[in-house]
């Protein structure tokens, strides 16, 4: 099974480093890491993701707004939202973003990795049943 492509973004380099260092020993493919809302904007403009972690509270663009941005260029990307500081509005905005998962930091990395491949498998699942429906929309127009 090919591994998740993954997106880090966080204000604080240090954590975003430690954090990729640790999902790839578990072997996942840590693509890159960002430190604000509007650097994730253009990765995920300029790039395929399929799992993004994102800091609630940063500078500039917050997690929230920045999973609004993200999730009008690809909707069927998979956020999971970390923060230090719990706030249940923030986190009632996320899930209606449609945010995957919401924890709060620092989070056990065997949570952390339960929560990627639950969000991983979700994504494959909806990808292949837009896949199916293209082919079958296709096979349907097909003269015949």
């Amino acid at each position: 099974m090919p591994k998740p492509r993954i997106l880090i973004v966080d204000d604080e380099e240090r954590f975003v480093t430690t954090l990729a260092k640790r999902l790839i020993e578990r072997e996942l493919e840590v693509v890159v890491g960002v430190y604000s809302g509007k650097e994730a904007i253009e990765e995920v403009r300029n790039n395929t993701y399929d799992v993004i972690i994102l800091d609630v509270k940063m500078p500039g663009l917050d997690g929230v707004e920045t999973l609004r941005e993200m999730k009008k260029i690809d909707p069927g990307i998979e956020v999971i939202m970390l923060t230090g500081h719990a706030s249940v509005d923030s986190a009632v905005e996320g899930m209606r973003l449609g945010a995957y998962e919401y924890l709060m930091k620092p989070c056990e990395i065997d949570e952390l990795m339960e929560k990627i491949n639950g969000a991983y498998e979700l994504k494959t699942a909806r990808d292949e049943r837009i896949r199916q429906a293209e082919v079958r929309k296709m096979v349907d127009r097909r003269p015949g």
